[in-house]
């Protein structure tokens, strides 16, 4: 509650004499009071719609049923079906499967919670709807391993997916703001040796969507933020972000690099390749902070935020540093 008080004693002495404050007009400004609970949410510029509360459902069950259907038919459609069971991945792929699941239930939620922003809805409601909307998505798709044979119900998937959606939730609820912002980068990679590329045709897929979604060793994920969020009266330019990246390379097969057919012979066998986690230091540009008045570009510029800029960095890995012009 702030309170605005005038004194009449100073505004009689400050006014002519000529001029005559009536007393009830004096009572009225000295107990004049603005409520800040009514003042509009500084995060949440759009009226309440009731309508657009039902259309934002409508389009949420639409989204996530278009979405699943795509994801059963590049992950699923292959591999036979069983009886639901659990089974423990945590030391599979470097974790780096684990950081994807982190990622994906904080974009997911971050992409909700600002749809959930044009219907108007209370702040509190939207920061909870949406951040909450990433993990239930996330623990649906691991329903869908629980029944799949090549895989399984996973507490570290479900765990990591918690993680992604509390950092959302966490941060909106403390700051208003993404200050600390979850994003990735993808690269094909063709190896010089053509069992290599066939060993990842065969795990990761061919086409760019399933190596999107399957290709670990040319996923990264990265830790962005700007100087600026945490010290607002620096020079540092606010769309300027220090990027921490983590990813892996030479992995073949979940544990080892080995393979199998499917009467349990090794077709696959290359001990000799390295596997190795990659560390990335990396300057980063926040899009959010361009100023447009086209609402089509800032909608386009918040979804690009959810990946890397290409800029120059230096990778930590072997116990050695390494510079790329590009770090994506």
């Amino acid at each position: 509650m702030v309170v605005l008080s005038f004194q009449p004693q100073q505004m009689q002495a400050q006014m002519p004499d000529s001029s005559i404050i009536h007393s009830d007009s004096v009572q009225k400004l000295n107990t004049l009071s603005i409520d800040s609970s009514a003042l509009p949410d500084k995060v949440n510029e759009y009226p309440y719609s009731r309508k657009k509360v039902t259309t934002m459902a409508i389009a949420n069950v639409g989204i996530y049923a278009a979405s699943m259907t795509g994801l059963y038919a590049a992950w699923y459609k292959n591999y036979p079906q069983g009886k639901f069971h659990v089974f423990n991945d945590f030391d599979e792929w470097k974790q780096v499967d684990k950081v994807g699941h982190v990622y994906s239930a904080y974009s997911m939620g971050r992409y909700s919670m600002e749809l959930w922003r044009h219907t108007g809805i209370d702040r509190k409601k939207r920061i909870w709807i949406g951040g909450i909307s990433g993990a239930v998505y996330q623990t649906v798709i691991e329903v869908l391993d629980g029944f799949s044979t090549e895989w399984g119900w996973s507490w570290g998937d479900i765990g990591a997916n918690m993680l992604g959606s509390a950092t959302l939730v966490a941060q909106e609820l403390a700051w208003d703001e993404q200050r600390i912002q979850i994003k990735t980068s993808f690269h094909r990679k063709k190896y010089k040796d053509p069992a290599l590329n066939q060993r990842s045709n065969i795990l990761f897929g061919k086409s760019s969507p399933e190596r999107f979604l399957k290709y670990y060793n040319g996923q990264t994920y990265w830790l962005s933020t700007s100087i600026r969020s945490f010290f607002p009266k620096s020079r540092w330019p606010s769309w300027l972000q220090v990027s921490v990246g983590y990813g892996a390379e030479g992995m073949f097969g979940a544990r080892e690099n080995i393979g199998k057919d499917e009467n349990g012979n090794i077709n696959f066998y290359r001990p000799d390749i390295q596997r190795y986690r990659q560390w990335y230091l990396s300057p980063d540009i926040d899009l959010t902070k361009i100023k447009t008045k086209k609402k089509l570009v800032k909608y386009a510029l918040f979804v690009l935020n959810s990946l890397k800029f290409p800029a120059p960095g230096i990778e930590y890995s072997r116990n050695k540093f390494r510079f790329h012009w590009i770090s994506f």
